[in-house]
């Protein structure tokens, strides 16, 4: 149904290791969650508005609608997306700047009693020996509000295809992400979570905003024998394409960092997808701008060749044909798993023979773009090539 293939499956969004993994559903993609004041209809519609922006770029991959009008017109009037909402709590460490603005007023108050202190001092009865009181101590934590707002996904999706934006389906592209750095004494060593935590907590950062699912490699002796620093420093594409085998990520991404004595940060990216290779340098001195911008390029391709344009969506029918589906318990998760993508609309059994099944999908899109949303997964494989029609059918087998 048309509800089933708009809505998120439960599954976190992975970044980390996850062996044998290509495609992976990202959730959330509809839902956002806002620091907020208070629960006042003010504050509460400012948080809506800055929801539904981050859902936004979240379902689209992209920043390109930034300048439509429609879409700024609805995130002015957000509230009319919304589907449910609920409050939270949670202690937070104090931010330094916080911290700077509770230490200034501290000041302020203290010069206000040293004026105080000194009006009184030569009053009957002072004591210029009494001690000074003891500063308070700081708050290093606090409670912060927040508020969770859900967004209808069909009223996102209509908007979207209102406004000639395509819409990116949640079965996104893997990335697999190998880094090295080198520090101003020429020393190198690979990205891993303990050496760089935020270098990875950074780039956690953009794909859960942008919706990217990102992989990280484990670096156990399997890796580490397979490939070496000075090969990812030097990007030799054979190496690190037959290290990357064993994830069986949709794309790779990988990049060496120097670190200059003079703080600047510069580097080399090289992205590999779908048998193309790009290689674009790197250069700031703000460790977030230098990992955003690849980041950001790679995401706008990765959602440009597989979001699906509203051009594109004009119904179309196309018929499976699917061997291995050998008991009821198949047959329903084969059924499941082709109504959740996103461009089918419908499902029709048509004929069941043995372990073979016929199925006739309703399409937004066509049968090509179909392809290429199965060829992300490992559950269904192409015989004789996908890309090849056998009869009337596109002919798969089921794997799991």
């Amino acid at each position: 149904s048309r509800q089933g293939a708009v809505r998120l499956t439960i599954l976190l969004l992975a970044i980390g290791w996850l062996a044998g993994v290509s495609a992976l559903p990202v959730t959330g993609l509809y839902t956002e969650r806002v620091a907020v004041a208070n629960e006042s209809d003010s504050e509460r519609n400012r948080a809506f508005q800055e929801a539904l922006e981050a859902v936004i770029l979240k379902v689209t991959g992209t920043q390109n609608w930034s300048n439509n009008s429609a879409v700024n017109d609805a995130i002015r009037n957000a509230q009319r997306y919304v589907e449910a909402i609920s409050y939270s709590s949670e202690t937070v460490a104090v931010e330094p700047e916080e911290q700077e603005a509770q230490d200034r007023e501290g000041e302020n108050s203290e010069e206000g009693e040293e004026t105080l202190d000194q009006s009184v001092a030569g009053a009957p009865g002072a004591d210029d020996n009494t001690p000074a009181t003891p500063e308070p101590a700081r708050p290093t934590t606090r409670e912060q509000r927040y508020i969770s707002v859900e967004f209808a996904p069909s009223l996102i999706n209509q908007l979207l295809t209102n406004a000639g934006i395509p819409v990116w389906d949640n079965n996104r592209p893997s990335v697999l992400v190998w880094m090295v750095m080198q520090n101003s004494a020429g020393e190198r060593e690979m990205l891993t979570a303990e050496s760089n935590p935020e270098i990875i907590a950074a780039m956690r950062a953009f794909a859960q905003r942008r919706g990217l699912p990102i992989i990280f490699p484990v670096l156990d002796f399997a890796d580490r024998r397979n490939l070496n620093e000075n090969q990812v420093w030097n990007l030799e594409q054979d190496a690190i394409r037959a290290a990357s085998e064993r994830y069986g990520a949709d794309s790779i991404l990988s990049a060496r960092l120097h670190f200059t004595a003079g703080g600047e940060l510069v580097g080399l990216w090289q992205f590999i997808f779908q048998d193309q290779v790009q290689v674009f340098d790197g250069f700031d001195t703000d460790l977030q701008n230098y990992l955003y911008g690849p980041l950001d390029r790679i995401t706008t391709e990765l959602a440009s060749y597989f979001a699906i344009s509203p051009e594109a969506m004009t119904a179309q029918q196309t018929n499976l044909r699917i061997d291995g589906v050998g008991d009821l318990r198949a047959y329903s998760a084969l059924v499941n798993y082709v109504q959740g993508l996103g461009l089918v609309e419908s499902v029709t059994t048509v004929a069941l023979d043995g372990t073979r099944l016929d199925l006739r999908l309703d399409l937004r899109g066509n049968s090509q773009q179909l392809i290429e949303l199965i060829a992300l997964d490992r559950d269904l494989l192409p015989i004789n090539s996908a890309t090849e029609e056998t009869g009337d059918f596109l002919h798969y087998r089921w794997t799991r």
